[in-house]
């Protein structure tokens, strides 16, 4: 019997587009949950060069990992520079009354 060997799946490898990225992100903002959102900006600031993203945002390289890791805990002034520096925007929209209603 063959062994099967297997690698981790990144994300980060497969947000190559723009669209790709605000996708990942609108799903990621959907699911409601803080560590999610934060994670999905890590991943996406991984694709896009970590070190760059700190700089655009105004951030240290490695408090940008600290914050974007599963146990960071990351202010809002620093999503929304993490947001800018990717070339993202946030966007708001009613909830449709099915969501509304749970």
């Amino acid at each position: 019997m063959t062994k099967t060997v297997t690698t981790r799946w990144d994300p980060a490898d497969h947000l190559v587009s723009s669209e790709d990225q605000a996708a990942y992100l609108e799903a990621a903002l959907e699911d409601g949950d803080p560590k999610v959102i934060a994670a999905a900006l890590g991943d996406i600031a991984r694709a896009k060069g970590m070190t760059q993203i700190a700089r655009d945002a105004g951030l240290g390289r490695e408090s940008l990992y600290k914050a974007l890791s599963a146990g960071g805990n990351p202010e809002f002034g620093t999503i929304l520079k993490v947001i800018s520096a990717l070339g993202l925007q946030l966007h708001a929209s009613p909830a449709d009354e099915a969501k509304a209603a749970v």
